[in-house]
């Protein structure tokens, strides 16, 4: 099993765009992502300079239903 790691947002965004998601919706200092179909919105902070960080990884993999395999080959 291979391990999460911290991303850029621009690259979790870009993920999220393979599952079918579009935006990005802005407002603040995240961004959020919609999917059309199951109406699922993801927020993405997007803070300067900093990455994603595992955690955050996590929720998201948790919300949008799938294993880390799944998210990992993204």
């Amino acid at each position: 099993m291979s391990k999460l790691a911290p991303l850029k947002p621009e690259e979790v965004v870009r993920k999220l765009k393979k599952l079918g998601f579009s935006g990005s919706i802005p407002g603040g200092k995240h961004v959020r992502m919609y999917h059309p179909e199951s109406g699922k919105i993801i927020p993405i902070p997007m803070h300067k300079d900093k990455d994603v960080s595992i955690g955050v990884i996590h929720e998201i993999i948790n919300q949008l239903e799938i294993s880390r395999e799944e998210w990992l080959q993204l």
